[in-house]
């Protein structure tokens, strides 16, 4: 790979007898990983034989997926190469706490997050660009997870709507990517020796509203895909110089480096960061810091709750028509009632996790776990409950082989011995992957348009 001339020069410089093998990894091949889904009782057997485990990702393989096949198609895995895994094993995100990703597409950080959640809790799970933030709440929907709301905010906006409010905030901040220059080498033509620069004046503007949503005792967890010093050890110096966030050492295991205080201002806590380089570490390449804000920060003035005043996203706006059609519908098709606060966004129906403030002034995208439609007559269950409950809870279901998969997936109908009507959950190698509509032995296809191929 044509690396830029000032790229060697940079790290010939920093990294000295270790440069001529940092800079080699670029001519390597990149590698790719996966996870299996821990909402899954069974997703283990997800996983290609053979692949190697990854040390520090208690889920994570190194490996390839199919994008197409049943296991991706479910939620049961989703790729995610090595090193970003180590973002969300230092999190360490616990179910029934209050989770905030902050700049969450495509979505890779936030499933890692979700998985290890249980669905208690809540996450919420923001991408400032809407673009992005469709793929992201496809990907969430697809994972499964019942626990998170996707929104679509600037960091500031986000700020106001939810002050001192999360336990854990993860910001896997934009950045000059130098290690993705393997996976995309087109990111190579972005980069200049003052583009770390001006991320990270992007970067502070981002964890300085990240830090008014934190509660005191929370933690902030911040990583980038690059190597600057600029944006890593610096912007760690700036935080413990311009924040109350302190480090939190992360335990080290083999391949793993500490961050370089000598590039940041010399602080020795910040070698408690960690670096994963990629002449050392499967991977290519991940800068992680782990912070806590003090008990005590508050401790004079006590801290502010969000906002419990109504919006469109506070309560259920359910008329008793469609009260009844979403009962009548549960007590037809399921085993057992979905739980969760109903929110009603146009026609479409939401359960939103519990103990969740208004969230004036933010744009929510995905405000739970999407229940579905309300038509002419009717409730038309949404694509969502395929993935986030389990078979079990549908009283009708059927598992379907490799060729009818392919069929519906392109939006056939299907044919079955099943008899009568009613939303019936389709599993392929007993992994749920759509619901359909059953009538007298045809099943009607109501897969998404958007998802066929």
């Amino acid at each position: 790979m044509k690396l830029p001339e000032a790229f060697v020069e940079k790290y010939t410089q920093l990294l000295g007898d270790e440069a001529p093998d940092f800079l080699a990894s670029f001519d390597l091949p990149a590698h790719s990983g996966y996870r299996v889904n821990p909402l899954r009782p069974d997703a283990v057997r997800a996983a290609n034989p053979g692949d190697a485990r990854i040390n520090y990702s208690p889920n994570g393989y190194v490996g390839k997926v199919d994008g197409n096949g049943i296991a991706h198609v479910s939620g049961y895995v989703y790729s995610q190469e090595p090193s970003a895994q180590l973002v969300g094993a230092v999190a360490d995100a616990q179910p029934g706490m209050r989770v905030l990703d902050l700049c969450a597409a495509p979505g890779g950080k936030s499933t890692y997050l979700a998985g290890a959640m249980a669905n208690q809790g809540v996450l919420v799970s923001n991408e400032i660009n809407l673009g992005r933030a469709r793929i992201l709440a496809s990907n969430i929907e697809r994972w499964g997870a019942r626990n998170v709301i996707v929104t679509n905010n600037d960091p500031a906006s986000l700020a106001k709507a939810l002050p001192e409010f999360f336990d854990l905030i993860l910001v896997d901040a934009p950045c000059s990517g130098e290690g993705m220059f393997r996976k995309d080498p087109d990111a190579v033509q972005y980069w200049d020796s003052d583009y770390p620069a001006r991320c990270a004046d992007r970067q502070r503007e981002i964890v300085t509203e990240a830090v008014k949503m934190l509660a005191p005792g929370g933690s902030l967890v911040y990583s980038t895909c690059t190597f600057a010093p600029e944006e890593d050890e610096q912007m760690v110096s700036w935080m413990l110089a311009n924040t109350e966030l302190q480090v939190t050492p992360i335990t080290k295991l083999a391949g793993m480096s500490d961050a370089r205080p000598e590039w940041g201002n010399g602080d020795p806590n910040i070698a408690g960061a960690v670096r994963l380089w990629p002449h050392k570490q499967l991977g290519e390449g991940h800068f992680v810091a782990r912070l806590h804000l003090p008990a005590t920060t508050a401790a004079a003035q006590p801290a502010r709750k969000a906002k419990k005043s109504r919006s469109k996203h506070a309560r259920s706006a359910l008329t008793r028509d469609q009260q009844s059609e979403w009962t009548q519908w549960q007590q037809q098709n399921l085993t057992t009632p979905i739980s969760g606060e109903l929110v009603l966004m146009g026609e479409q129906l939401y359960a939103r996790p519990a103990n969740l403030p208004a969230m004036s002034g933010a744009r929510v995208l995905r405000p739970g776990l999407h229940l579905g439609t309300f038509k002419k007559n009717r409730f038309e269950p949404s694509h969502s409950l395929a993935t986030a409950l389990p078979t079990a809870a549908f009283k009708l279901h059927q598992d379907v082989d490799a060729a009818d998969f392919k069929k519906y997936r392109h939006g056939e109908t299907l044919s079955t011995d099943l008899a009568g009507k009613g939303t019936i959950l389709l599993t392929s190698a007993d992994m749920p992957f759509a619901i359909g509509r059953l009538v007298n032995g045809t099943i009607k296809n109501l897969y998404p348009k958007g998802l066929r191929v």
